[in-house]
């Protein structure tokens, strides 16, 4: 029986061309899927921990950014600190991560194919989507993902529903770290991005609301962007909890937000995205693709539980006015999570 590749991926963001990067490794012929044209842009906050920076690095994939050393949750003037024990961070632009991740793919051999994958057909032998025939799919294709429809696999958006919305400021990043200001409503996630760039993402629980009017909640950040115009268009996302049934359903995988997603307060996105490629390279490469469900839940467990927890705490209005000053008045249970979360 012919293939056109071993693998074929849904998706050309970083938890797809991660997945093809290492199946490229491992000795696979692949092809990407990808309907949308460069640049790639999505709604996040850019920042990349030092455990996803050191696995791009790994890649071979070292793109341009601004060094961030830790963490700092600010609530009006009170602030808690804590920096990274296992070296920094990076802030990356997405288009340029994306970028930097497809340079790397060409320079590997990666197939292309500017298409969405529809149609999902497998057998006891392989898959075939968008005209491309392979022994398995792996599906990296975001929070609404078409082919863990079309392979059956059931999801749901969770609750409580939670939207992200992104845009960009050219001032000068004040500070090497990432600051998450917290007010009644929402949390709003600076990142340094470039040395005249800052990325200011917003997460909330308010759908329909206007980016100006959730930037109004904090008066504080405001000021601190000075009336600068606006680098770029808002980009948004969401609800952005998913809960997904299964990873596996015959010879097809998900990775990413497409595997299923909490929230995006911890930051950890990118990094999870790869650690789960990974897996998923892992489970093909061995051919238990069934174990790779098991796989998941283990490397994603700490981001889970911490998450959702701090996401379910957070949604009464007290303990949400608590958690800085708790953080303030116990530095080492912040540094302590901040790190957990930072590998």
């Amino acid at each position: 029986m012919s293939f056109d590749a071993d693998l074929l991926v849904a998706g050309g963001g970083p938890a797809g061309l991660a997945t093809a990067l290492l199946a490229r490794r491992a000795g696979m012929s692949v092809v990407v899927a990808e309907p949308r044209a460069d640049p790639i842009d999505k709604a996040c906050g850019e920042g990349l921990m030092p455990g996803g920076l050191a696995r791009l690095l790994a890649l071979g994939v070292d793109p341009a950014g601004v060094p961030f050393h830790g963490i700092a949750y600010r609530a009006g003037r009170r602030a808690a600190h804590a920096r990274f024990a296992a070296g920094p961070g990076r802030g990356v632009r997405r288009t340029t991560l994306q970028a930097a991740l497809r340079e790397r793919a060409a320079q590997a051999g990666i197939g292309w194919v500017a298409g969405r994958v529809a149609g999902l057909r497998q057998d006891a032998h392989g898959v075939e989507a968008a005209g491309v025939r392979a022994r398995w799919l792996v599906g990296a294709d975001g929070l609404h993902s078409r082919v863990r429809r079309e392979a059956g696999i059931a999801s749901a958006a969770g609750t409580p529903a939670r939207f992200g919305q992104r845009r960009h400021y050219p001032v000068a990043p004040w500070s090497d770290l990432v600051e998450v200001w917290w007010s009644a409503h929402a949390e709003a996630y600076v990142t340094p991005v470039a040395p005249d760039l800052v990325g200011v993402a917003i997460l909330h629980r308010r759908s329909g609301l206007g980016y100006e009017t959730l930037l109004d909640g904090f008066p504080e950040l405001k000021a601190r962007l000075g009336g600068a115009a606006p680098a770029g268009p808002v980009r948004g996302a969401g609800p952005l909890r998913r809960t997904v049934q299964a990873r596996v359903s015959g010879r097809v995988l998900l990775v990413g937000d497409a595997a299923g997603y909490e929230d995006a307060l911890t930051g950890e996105g990118v990094s999870l995205a790869l650690n789960q490629a990974e897996a998923a390279v892992s489970a093909l490469s061995s051919g238990d693709l069934a174990g790779y469900e098991a796989q998941w839940r283990r490397r994603t467990r700490t981001y889970r539980l911490l998450t959702r927890g701090l996401v379910l705490l957070t949604a009464a209005r007290p303990v949400r006015g608590a958690v800085v000053p708790i953080c303030v008045a116990v530095p080492p249970l912040f540094r302590g999570a901040v790190n957990v979360l930072a590998g």
